[in-house]
């Protein structure tokens, strides 16, 4: 656990009060543990884990993880969670899921897949389930970090779209 006072790239301009950040293997082994992971340090914010809160984040860690083992998999490359929770302004829960594939940028849609298909729902139960989320590039190398927020009780969100980076940026 770290302690960070400087934002990650698209975070709210608010210091962070407290922050967990790790590298997984990309695989389901890797993706469980990291949404057990944010489960625990939650738990341990004062999160509890049958609190809302808590059950929202795990659920929203659940699908982006599977999501950078599914999609953002790359062979011999981990993916990176951070989370984090603000310190000023409205009190935000934020995860980053970072992979290392920049080529596939998930759809940031609002509609549902074409007839019965098994997957393409994940990242719709996270914009239901966020106050807001997005995708930006990897800061740090190729890839993408996929984020997503939640203002805890008591704060008044501001409205934020949806935004992505284009494929070939």
């Amino acid at each position: 656990m770290n302690n960070e006072t400087s934002p990650a790239p698209g975070a709210a301009p608010h210091p962070v009060r407290r922050a967990f950040a790790m590298r997984f293997t990309s695989s389901t082994r890797g993706a469980r543990l990291a949404r057990h992971l944010v489960s625990h340090w939650l738990d341990s914010w004062g999160h509890p884990y049958t609190g809302n809160a808590n059950e929202t984040l795990s659920l929203i860690t659940s699908e982006l993880t599977a999501n950078a083992v599914r999609h953002g998999h790359v062979a011999g490359r981990d993916f990176h969670l951070r989370l984090a929770e603000t310190a000023g302004g409205p009190r935000t829960l934020r995860v980053e899921v970072t992979d290392t594939r920049t080529e596939r940028v998930p759809l940031l849609t609002a509609q549902e897949p074409p007839g019965d298909e098994e997957s393409g729902r994940g990242l719709l139960i996270v914009a239901q389930l966020a106050t807001r989320w997005a995708v930006a590039p990897r800061a740090d190398g190729p890839g993408k970090t996929v984020w997503a927020e939640l203002w805890l009780p008591g704060q008044a969100p501001a409205p934020s779209p949806i935004s992505h980076f284009p494929a070939n940026a």
